[in-house]
């Protein structure tokens, strides 16, 4: 099934926190080191030299520290088409067994540049046991390169891409106006929120209210969970109030409003009076959303 050839010095690509890639028990950090054993499913196709060659990079493997996750580096291969396949090992220190899902791999050069990146279906490494390493094939197509190269290198790592944590981001107008008690708030709505989809961007409300001109006030978060960043022009909204009733729409020019990458950025939109459809609403309860 993996097929590999022994003419490659390992590589080991730096052991991560678990818990920063999987849904796994937090357990004390420790510094003592754990060992981990080869794993190869039954129904596998492996060679008994080529379990040999799995096993003698997983001794030659630095230990890991207790709920930590590597990738060890074995081979890198180039084919004329530019496509990269790198075979490694995933490894385990956590006390249970893991399960991957889609998780994006980075191929990285000898001074940690991205050379390539693409996510995997790691789903189908199946379940590895605790304290346990599993080969794995990695294939880079040319569309996955980030550098152009014309040959693998020979000082080479592969890294799990570990998503920052999702953040507030304040536009500067914002960062200057409102006190450090608000600023503590937003923060707290950011890192309570549900976490977003890969790629998904939404908008979540935080504040609705009357102005005394009686003019419809709404706060939005805007929230980018996409790896790269997002640019409004224009955002049209509806408001409904506690009745269920839409009380007002609006499309509002927002000149390049940019919301970075794996952030969120609050917004106040005004609604005039003039726009809202009924004179008394509840806002006891309110949902506000962008308009197809």
């Amino acid at each position: 099934m993996l097929g590999f050839s022994r003419n490659k010095k390992g590589k080991n690509g730096k052991a991560v926190d678990a818990n920063a890639l999987l849904d796994v028990e937090n357990v004390e950090e420790t510094d003592e080191e754990v060992e981990t054993t080869l794993s190869i499913p039954e129904n596998w196709n492996v060679t008994n030299e080529d379990r040999y060659i799995y096993a003698f990079h997983n001794n030659e493997a630095p230990k890991l520290k207790v709920n930590q996750i590597s990738i060890y580096g074995m081979e890198l291969t180039m084919a004329p088409n530019k496509t990269l396949t790198a075979t490694g090992l995933i490894r385990s220190s956590v006390v249970k067994e893991v399960q991957f899902g889609k998780t994006t791999i980075l191929l990285l050069g000898p001074d940690n540049e991205i050379i390539a990146r693409k996510e995997f279906e790691l789903g189908r490494l199946g379940s590895i046991p605790s304290k346990s390493a599993r080969p794995w094939k990695f294939t880079f197509n040319k569309s996955d390169l980030v550098k152009d190269i014309d040959s693998p290198p020979s000082d080479w790592t592969l890294a799990f891409e570990l998503k920052p944590k999702h953040q507030l981001d304040l536009e500067e107008s914002w960062e200057k106006s409102i006190a450090e008690e608000a600023k503590t708030a937003l923060a707290q709505i950011v890192n309570n929120a549900p976490p977003l989809k890969p790629g998904e961007v939404n908008f979540m409300g935080v504040n609705a209210k009357r102005n005394d001109n009686g003019d419809l006030a709404v706060t939005l978060l805007i929230r980018n969970g996409s790896d790269k960043n997002v640019t409004f022009q224009q955002i049209p909204l509806g408001v409904k109030d506690a009745s269920g009733n839409e009380i007002v729409q609006g499309s509002f020019k927002v000149d390049n409003l940019i919301i970075k990458s794996n952030t969120s950025k609050p917004w106040t939109f005004i609604f005039p009076k003039s726009m809202l459809k009924e004179d008394i609403i509840n806002l006891s309860s309110w949902q506000a959303y962008p308009i197809q």
